[in-house]
């Protein structure tokens, strides 16, 4: 019985697992292509020229790939180091989408803003009466040393705010997608640990 549960799960996590690693070649593709066409247009920050939507795409094209690479290997060879190794990979990608989230309101350029209530709070940050560049009206080095005129005056959360009630069902539908897919692949490679260790405690 355990060794018929072991076999539907591991079945189950290499499609899942395998369609993870195409999702990742899509998005790995998608990344060359814009790198290739684009170049550095997609910049998400002009202080920051490499931090691009290209090179974003292609690091978690990358990352993705590898991590259903080592799932599938893992469903395979019903190995416990390679199906623990999956698990631990998949919960730092939550670590990967706090890191985005924190870039997202860190360079608000994009959204024509600065600092939470409003440009001032960036002064207790540096300790000085400076913003960031990506504050600036128009970016240029060492523009967050200028006068308060040159900055934009809007609070980034009421800014933000206004966009993601806009684009709240879009916002909405990712996130429930993506922690869906996440939670499915961490409860099959857990499932599947726990019924290699139980085929390894019958057959011993």
């Amino acid at each position: 019985m355990a060794r018929a549960c072991l076999q539907a799960v591991k079945y189950l996590m290499f499609a899942f697992n395998l369609l993870f690693w195409l999702g990742g070649c899509g998005v790995l593709g998608v990344g060359i292509w814009l790198a290739a066409t684009q170049g550095s247009f997609a910049t998400l920050s002009s202080s920051f020229p490499s931090l691009s939507a290209a090179n974003l795409l292609i690091v978690t094209g990358t990352f993705v790939m590898a991590i259903g690479f080592v799932g599938c290997l893992g469903a395979i060879k019903e190995n416990k180091c390679l199906l623990l190794t999956f698990f631990l990979l998949l919960l730092l990608v939550f670590l990967l989408e706090a890191t985005i989230a924190i870039l997202f309101f860190a360079y608000t350029d994009k959204f024509r803003c600065c600092g939470v209530s409003n440009y001032t709070d960036w002064f207790e940050v540096y300790n000085a009466t400076r913003v960031p560049d990506s504050c600036c009206l128009e970016f240029s080095e060492s523009c967050g040393l200028h006068a308060p005129g040159t900055w934009w005056k809007a609070p980034c959360y009421e800014t933000v705010k206004v966009w993601l009630q806009e684009n709240l069902l879009a916002v909405g539908v990712f996130g429930l997608c993506t922690a869906l897919v996440q939670i499915l692949g961490l409860t099959f490679a857990m499932t599947m640990y726990c019924q290699v260790v139980k085929a390894d405690t019958y057959c011993a």
